[in-house]
């Protein structure tokens, strides 16, 4: 059915291009204008060779005035563990070893542990950080320098405990592959304030990349041109950028232009958004070969603010990738994700024990520092910094070669920083145990409709018709939770 389908749309889609192409004047003419408007083609602007800016990535204005106008978020792959981090809770401590309540548990389906598992309390330390007095681990000790400046949300839900599917969700509003990002989403809604470098970037750390791949980043239905762009580890981030031996930046200029115009042709004759997506890559590699190298030299950094990151030029890490995520949105790029395996801590290879160690201290300085160098530079009104991952983990143990925790969909913690999120705040609780969310649930829908709206955004009416229906990133769900937002 899903195959009739789609094939019935490849029919409509080929059908209707062939006939506003051969339909010169009447609807033909009308559908093309509706087909450049829709995809905000022919707006003004600098090209890559001196010319016109000729793309859909042309900068756009929001439905109302917005609060921020970058968003990096911080995905830690593999769902972190809330209660060993940020919910300290003394009576899952004192229940430790005994199963938990059948009340807690009935209609629960987890991924691999039983209803019937027994409680684990945990023995990292707690200390209460900054004014607003979150509950920061001692595993995160930088973290508790920047507690005033985040917005901690401790009443996180989600539908979804499977790993793909549940990544997919938080990055796309759905656990079925093959939707918009919501980097996609946000630089079809708004474009991109830099023309050098793409509006939505990808940054990956860690062992692996994450579980569902390309999907998370992808632009699905929309045009290609709202991909994220993975930048790849190492000097040389983008592949093939370097123009060919015996090749000037005129030669290639003049080449550049010579293709813009025949692809020209063909979008004029068909008004195939993709066309334009051609257009703009060839533009936007044009530019690059000059704006990428200079964006990750990290060596005209100073020797401060790479030790406030803890990296040293060169060598890739998750620090590394939160310096360039700085240098990203300076420079105007919309949307920036950094991905950071393996969060994943079952038990067996990766338990709560040294593994939780060694990842935490991946990524505790960086974080904070992010935040700080973003301070700093007057930068971190204008961007939201978001933090958390798929979703959280079991107040039960799950034991393999050593303990562990499941995936728990219920209740879990994430943080946001800047973009007009209050900071210091403390929203939400979970019950005595952490299975529930007993204050201020936050769905990962309201999540995104919030963060959408930051950027000046309506999460309703920000869509795009696509097989007979107008599509959102939130699906039909999401409420902006006000009381987050300063």
């Amino acid at each position: 059915m899903q195959d009739h389908d789609t094939d019935s749309a490849l029919t409509l889609a080929r059908t209707r291009r062939h006939f506003f192409r051969d339909c010169g004047v009447g609807v033909g003419a009308m559908g093309l204008a509706s087909l450049l408007a829709r995809d905000a083609l022919g707006e003004p602007g600098a090209s890559a060779t001196g010319g016109t800016r000729n793309d859909p990535l042309v900068p756009k204005k929001p439905h109302f005035p917005a609060k921020a106008k970058a968003v990096i978020f911080l995905f830690m792959a593999g769902a972190p563990s809330q209660l060993d981090l940020f919910e300290p809770k003394p009576k899952l401590n004192e229940l430790s070893g005994q199963k938990v309540p059948e009340s807690f548990t009935m209609g629960k389906r987890f991924a691999f542990i039983k209803g019937d598992a027994k409680l684990l309390g945990t023995g990292r330390k707690f200390a209460r950080a900054g004014q607003c007095g979150m509950d920061v681990s001692e595993l995160l000790p930088h973290h508790r320098e920047v507690a005033d400046e985040l917005c901690w949300i401790r009443s996180m839900k989600t539908d979804v405990f499977n790993h793909g599917p549940a990544k997919c969700f938080v990055n796309t509003g759905s656990p079925q592959f093959g939707r918009p990002s919501m980097g996609a989403w946000l630089t079809y809604g708004l474009g991109s304030e830099c023309d050098s470098l793409p509006g939505f970037v990808v940054l990956q750390s860690g062992p692996r990349g994450p579980r569902g791949g390309a999907s998370l980043y992808g632009s699905g239905f929309l045009p290609s041109v709202h991909q994220g762009v993975p930048f790849l580890k190492g000097a040389n981030p983008i592949l093939d950028l370097a123009p060919p031996p015996g090749t000037d930046l005129k030669k290639q200029g003049e080449f550049v232009d010579a293709v813009k115009d025949l692809n020209k042709l063909r979008l004029d004759a068909t008004g195939d958004p993709e066309i334009a997506t051609r257009i703009a890559a060839y533009e936007m590699a044009y530019r690059m070969q000059s704006s990428a190298p200079e964006l990750t030299d990290l060596s005209k950094e100073d020797k401060k603010t790479l030790d406030l990151y803890g990296v040293t030029p060169g060598k890739p890490s998750f620090g590394t990738n939160c310096l360039l995520a700085r240098r990203l949105v300076q420079r105007g790029v919309r949307f920036v994700q950094l991905y950071h395996t393996d969060w994943d801590m079952h038990g067996g290879g990766l338990d709560l024990g040294k593994p939780l160690d060694n990842i935490c201290k991946e990524i505790d300085q960086p974080c904070a520092a992010l935040v700080k160098d973003l301070k700093r530079l007057g930068l971190l009104d204008s961007t939201i910094v978001v933090w958390g991952g798929e979703f959280g983990r079991t107040p039960m143990g799950e034991t393999r070669e050593t303990v562990g925790r499941d995936h728990h969909i219920d209740a879990y913690t994430m943080w946001v920083a800047g973009g007009g999120f209050k900071p210091g705040l403390l929203y939400g609780q979970t019950d005595d145990i952490g299975y529930n969310v007993t204050e201020n649930p936050v769905h990962v829908h309201d999540l995104q409709a919030t963060i959408l709206h930051q950027m000046g955004l309506n999460h309703e009416k920000l869509t795009y018709r696509f097989q007979g229906r107008d599509y959102r990133l939130t699906d039909v769900h999401g409420t902006v939770v006000k009381d987050v937002l300063a």
